[in-house]
């Protein structure tokens, strides 16, 4: 065995299990499931929960959800977190039927636009409090603070997430709540392994949660996270992990798998550190299917995507394919070509720029024909 000298972080409970200060790394996943399919999210949550993870996430983003987490609560003993999208308000329903609260800084600016974040943290960490709650604090590459991205050169990706995480912990800590991990994600492995490199040296006393965002599908997807995970989880950097993959609800039960093995390969030393990811090679990014995907046909397409593309390996492209409308949008910018799938549309862009909508079974032509411009361009240059 490896000899692992952790981050001296404070301990944080969720449930029946506690991250942080010495104890074992927690795993855990997030349903794909449209939240208000009881039955169908009852035997996921209870698949991963079979599966050995320590703590399932499950997305609310409306009153209707939060009656069906109600249900959901019943049916299942696993330490369950609700991942609160635009309406911060939905926390003190939800909060009584879950054991963390996770929201991410950049969607406190869509609800009550007006109001300073500080006073909607504030709500949060009281009801968290009301209801025994720990809280993830999520900064997402895709959905940054806007007043930080504005300080930062566009290029800039990792200094706006930084800020924002620390801003919210030390907001935090003033009010007297520190029951609460952080997590800082990015689909780029390098930039996963920057960020909370930087934010460890800051604050090594906070719990982290480690993940690679839209990692995408097995087994590029595994290597994405391995090469993060690694770096950090080998530096004691990182006390709960999730594998983000592009997966059939079913098969749901890899992302536990992978990520017990990349942390039992760590610690008993066969890392694979020499693979690196090949940034002048083809790049799809996918995000693991969750309960915001409004069309289940997602993930085929992801894997249609996958096929179609092979003859691009060579070409130094980012091809995103992303499920849902609340972090589509935004975590396709950064591609060189990007789709974000609606319920019966999928939007198609090229970088910033918005290329149209298209049914399902036209995006793959679409997609190819500017797949080919892109090459000719890089080619021509």
């Amino acid at each position: 065995m490896v000899d692992i000298q952790r981050n001296p972080t404070r301990s944080v409970r969720i449930g029946t299990v506690t991250i942080g200060d010495g104890n074992p790394i927690a795993v855990q996943s997030m349903t794909a499931t449209s939240t208000q399919n009881v039955d169908a999210t009852v035997e996921l949550v209870n698949l991963m929960y079979e599966a050995g993870a320590d703590v399932v996430r499950i997305a609310v983003d409306s009153k209707k959800d939060a009656a069906a987490l109600k249900e959901i609560r019943k049916h299942t003993k696993a330490n369950l977190s609700v991942d609160l999208q635009e309406n911060y308000r939905l926390a003190e329903i939800v909060a009584p039927h879950v054991d963390k609260i996770r929201y991410n800084p950049g969607h406190l600016y869509h609800h009550e636009k007006q109001k300073p974040w500080q006073e909607k943290v504030e709500f949060i960490a009281q009801v968290a409090v009301d209801h025994d709650c720990a809280i993830r604090v999520g900064v997402n590459c895709g959905s940054v603070d806007p007043a930080k991205k504005e300080k930062y050169d566009p290029e800039d990706s990792i200094s706006p997430m930084l800020d924002s995480a620390t801003d919210h912990c030390e907001f935090l800590d003033s009010i007297g709540f520190t029951r609460y991990c952080v997590s800082l994600k990015d689909s780029d492995p390098q930039k996963v392994i920057e960020v909370n490199r930087r934010f460890a040296e800051r604050r090594p006393e906070i719990p982290l949660h480690l993940g690679v965002t839209e990692a995408g599908m097995p087994p590029d997807g595994v290597i994405k996270t391995r090469i993060a995970f690694e770096q950090l989880v080998g530096k004691g950097i990182g006390d709960t992990v999730r594998v983000s993959l592009t997966v059939p609800n079913h098969e749901k039960g890899q992302e536990i798998e992978a990520g017990r093995g990349i942390i039992e390969d760590i610690y008993a030393g066969r890392v694979r550190s020499v693979v690196t990811f090949d940034a002048n090679k083809l790049n799809i990014i996918s995000c693991p299917s969750c309960s915001r995907v409004e069309n289940e046909a997602f993930v085929q397409l992801a894997q249609q995507v996958k096929q179609m593309s092979r003859y691009a390996e060579d070409h130094a492209i980012t091809i995103a394919v992303m499920g849902c409308r609340v972090n589509g949008p935004g975590e396709t910018d950064d591609a060189d070509l990007g789709l974000w799938c609606g319920p019966n549309y999928v939007n198609l862009k090229k970088g910033t720029q918005h290329l149209g909508q298209f049914p399902y079974d036209e995006i793959l032509d679409k997609l190819k024909a500017e797949l080919d411009i892109l090459i000719q361009e890089k080619v021509s240059h």
